[in-house]
């Protein structure tokens, strides 16, 4: 199955210094290294289109930050943004095995474990955004949802899967915190 057919990712990227020290794994992810990692993240598979997004740029922060929400979240009432998605592997701080990695937001600040933390906003942790297996189990195709951890861990979908998640990413000027 093909991801992305017709998705310009020209440009989808910004490949700041920032970004390539904390979430840009330096190659593509082996299969091996998938299995692995699906298997530390609680068993949970990847989706086809993380991976094949990850093979051609494996982590980084999208010059595409901003997605639409079909519901108000905690500090927009039509979009969120995001700082970094997380890469396929364990050696830069933000990838999906690294130090802030996936398991580290379930561990560290209890957010629920309902699959992969795979995204963060500007508000350093305060809301992630997530592959939600809850509706599909560990090996189908979750949804992405905005997760709040300052309203109760409140749950909001944003997508239905993940490559519908970065087709909708937009240029639109950031949300400004008050």
């Amino acid at each position: 199955m093909r991801h992305f057919e017709g998705f310009d990712a020209a440009g989808f990227w910004d490949d700041s210094v920032y970004a390539l020290e904390e979430y840009v794994e330096e190659v593509p992810p082996s299969r091996e290294l998938i299995a692995s990692l699906e298997e530390e993240l609680g068993g949970y598979r990847l989706p086809g289109s993380y991976i094949a997004l990850r093979s051609t740029h494996n982590g980084g922060t999208p010059a595409r930050s901003c997605f639409p929400v079909p519901a108000s979240v905690s500090w927009a009432d039509d979009r969120i943004e995001i700082t970094g998605i997380r890469g396929v592997g364990r050696i830069r701080p933000q990838s999906l095995g690294g130090e802030f990695g996936s398991r580290f937001w379930i561990e560290m600040w209890e957010y629920p474990d309902i699959g992969v933390y795979f995204a963060d906003t500007p508000s350093a942790g305060h809301d992630m955004l997530a592959l939600d297996y809850r509706a599909c189990g560990r090996r189908g195709e979750p949804a992405v949802v905005h997760v709040d951890q300052e309203d109760a861990f409140s749950i909001t979908l944003v997508a239905e899967n993940f490559e519908a998640f970065i087709t909708a990413a937009s240029s639109r000027p950031p949300v400004v915190f008050a």
